[in-house]
């Protein structure tokens, strides 16, 4: 849309409540395997590297972060503390004691206002015929002797919150209003205490009054029964018939087996137990005495408490809900205080399944509504985008689904070998390395940079468009302009030597311990990668050497770890298996490259191994032996040595001296800097 009188376009933007359906961390599929080939090489296993993206999220190269299960875990503990910071228990049962004073200074005052109102009434009123004045002044001075043993009844309540429960509920109101509010308070009281035992169930019986009071009872006793059966190792017979009775309470999800509904009614029940444990011994006496008063039905009372004895016998001896460290200062009431026992319980429910997740358990099982109900709707978002990655990955064909696991793709295997030659040539200056080429040019061969030159019959017909078009210009003839065959000019072609090389990698555990394994990993990927994309007639040879070594071939590079326990060093058995390799190439240039951080400490002698640390002079003068056989094969070993000991330094100078290679002592960090442009260099050769 344009601004009126500039030309210029105005930009709208339209904001819009937050409803789950926005994406609002959009990435590509080849970003997510940029993160995933990480933690691939860190590992050295797909299902490992899967689990640890869903552990850390996504961050997209814009900045924006998709929540893992540790930033969810995080969020949950985070809200967790806040709630414990900022309340306080130890008044819980004070708002209680508020109410119930307020309904008994209501009495009061209703009383005394009663009196007035009779009294005024027998002074404004004449008396009817068949009442005299002293009938009257009798009925009055009734009125004013209930009204004193009323008063007598209220200064005798005790001072405990149990015991004013108990003694109002026996108590005659004289006040309407007091009784209605006291009425309302003990139903509610009620209805929160039956709630912590039966949850869903509860809502049954809303306010037992006798009538209720026995359909209550007929419950519970049905229900104890179906717990006690199973308890006992008998068959709960009634369980189907009590799930047709009363299953379409449990909020349209009815418990499948006796365990389902004990474990629901166990959650419910921990609320209440957890509150009293939160509570000073004191208060949990006041409390526990004040639950006893509400249902003054023995038969009611016995049934909760045998209920409560059976759910906590479910289980063994685990103990029905936890203490909560609340530390703030806000007060909270009773109900707010059982709320505030659900609210947490959700989040450990929450906790337990997020962390059986981010120890392997597979995000699936994590429950979306209870994440919402304490950590809100962009949680939700964030773990159903967490739950898609895998098959994410998989439309994108980096990896596939083979009977319960997953494994990488060809196209995958490519990605992350591009990736690690995308990190290691972001280092090297441009102007240090290029294509490996001779200095022969021709019409075939490997294309070099934009270098050109003036067609010729017979050439390959690869003109470069814009010097072409400039030849013809600079001829003169004006516009429009005519192309003629002197003017073509084409993109010149050097040949370039074929190179076979074996990138030796040391799998010993010092490279590990050292933390030189991820980079020597990333070389041979990298290595791998750019050979096959760039020089696909060059040959590379990957060999893995500890106490013995081994070929590795290209698809098991991602997969590659280090020898765990095996401190040995077999550098001896790694350059024969190298030599053997390149013994299958007779032209082109033949190069090892060994990559290690340690002396040999083993080899092979008439086929038998021999270990010993420190480096025996057998071992070192067998490898010795090992590297004057590749030397007069004409092969160059090239040593990249991330450690700078004397005895390291040593062997490795004499090494150097029979082979006439390159050393270089160098870093993990520059360990690819240093491979890389080597392998530029040492391709470089003049053909006649």
């Amino acid at each position: 849309m344009a601004a009126s009188g500039t030309g210029a376009e105005m930009v709208i933007y339209r904001y819009s409540r937050w409803d789950a359906t926005q994406e609002l961390f959009p990435f590509h599929a080849d970003e997510l395997m940029g993160q995933l080939s990480d933690q691939l090489l860190a590992q050295g296993d797909l299902s490992a590297a899967l689990r640890s993206l869903l552990q850390r999220g996504v961050t997209t190269p814009a900045g924006n972060h998709l929540s893992g299960l540790q930033d969810l875990l995080h969020q949950l503990r985070a809200l967790r503390q806040q709630l414990l910071e900022r309340y306080s228990f130890e008044s819980v049962l004070s708002h209680l004691d508020a109410q119930l004073k307020e309904v008994v200074n209501k009495e009061r005052s209703g009383i005394g206002k009663r009196l007035e109102e009779a009294s005024s009434r027998l002074e404004q009123t004449p008396f009817q015929d068949d009442l005299s004045p002293e009938a009257g002044q009798q009925l009055l001075q009734m009125l004013a002797d209930r009204a004193h043993r009323s008063y007598q009844f209220l200064d005798q309540l005790p001072d405990d919150v149990a015991g004013r429960l108990r003694q109002l509920q026996e108590y005659e109101f004289m006040d309407p209003e007091a009784m209605t509010q006291f009425q309302r308070l003990v139903q509610s009281l009620k209805q929160r205490v039956l709630e912590a035992h039966l949850r869903e169930l509860s809502s049954q019986f809303p306010a037992p009054d006798p009538t209720q009071a026995d359909a209550l009872k007929e419950m519970l006793r049905g229900l104890n029964s179906l717990l006690e059966d199973r308890l006992n190792g008998r068959p709960a017979s009634g369980f189907d018939a009590f799930v047709r009775k009363y299953g379409a309470l449990f909020d349209g999800h009815s418990p499948s087996s006796v365990e389902e509904l004990a474990e629901r009614l166990r959650r419910a029940s921990a609320r209440l137990q957890s509150l009293l444990k939160t509570l000073e011994p004191e208060q949990r006496r006041q409390l526990k005495e004040a639950m006893d008063a509400l249902f003054r039905d023995a038969e009611l009372r016995n049934a909760l408490a045998r209920l409560a004895a059976n759910l906590h016998a479910f289980r063994g001896v685990e103990a029905l809900g936890q203490a909560y460290p609340f530390q703030g200062t806000e007060p909270v009431g009773l109900e707010e205080a059982l709320g505030l026992m659900e609210r947490l319980q959700q989040m450990d429910d929450a906790e337990r399944q997020l962390r059986r997740a981010y120890q392997g358990g597979g995000v699936a099982d994590v429950d979306g509504r209870r994440l919402r109900d304490v950590l809100g709707e962009e949680a939700v978002h964030h773990l159903n985008v967490l739950r898609s990655l895998p098959e994410r990955l998989e439309e994108a064909g980096y990896i596939r689904k083979v009977t319960d696991r997953y494994e990488l793709t060809p196209r995958g295997m490519r990605r992350i070998g591009q990736k690690a030659l995308q990190e290691l040539f972001a280092l090297i200056r441009k102007d240090r390395f290029g294509g490996h080429p001779v200095p022969v040019r021709g019409t075939s061969g490997e294309r070099w940079d934009e270098e050109t030159k003036r067609y010729d019959f017979g050439d390959a017909f690869e003109p470069h468009l814009s010097r072409t078009l400039l030849n013809a210009v600079e001829r003169g003839e004006g516009v429009p302009f005519h192309l003629k065959a002197e003017d073509f000019e084409v993109y010149q072609r050097r040949l370039a030597s074929p190179a076979s090389t074996v990138l030796m990698v040391d799998l010993s555990l010092s490279m590990a311990m050292r933390g030189n394994f991820l980079a020597a990993k990333k070389v041979a990927l990298a290595l791998h990668s750019l050979i096959h994309s760039h020089f696909p007639r060059d040959l590379l040879y990957v060999v893995g050497f500890s106490t013995y070594a081994r070929e590795v071939k290209g698809e098991q590079l991602p997969y590659l770890t280090w020898d765990e326990l095996d401190p040995y060093t077999n550098i001896q058995h790694g350059l024969a298996l190298a030599r053997k390799l390149l013994s299958r190439q007779a032209v082109g240039t033949r190069q090892v490259i060994m990559v290690s951080d340690g002396e040999p400490t083993a080899h092979l002698e008439a086929g038998q191994l021999f270990l010993q640390y420190p480096p025996s002079p057998r071992t070192i003068r067998e490898t010795l032996r090992e590297v004057k056989r590749c030397t007069s094969q004409g092969i160059v070993i090239n040593t990249f040595m991330l450690d700078r000991r004397s005895s390291l330094v040593d062997f490795v100078d004499q090494m150097t001296r029979i082979n006439r290679g390159r050393v270089f002592y160098t870093t993990p960090e520059r360990l690819g800097q240093y491979v890389l442009v080597d392998y530029f260099a040492s391709r470089r050769r003049v053909l006649a």
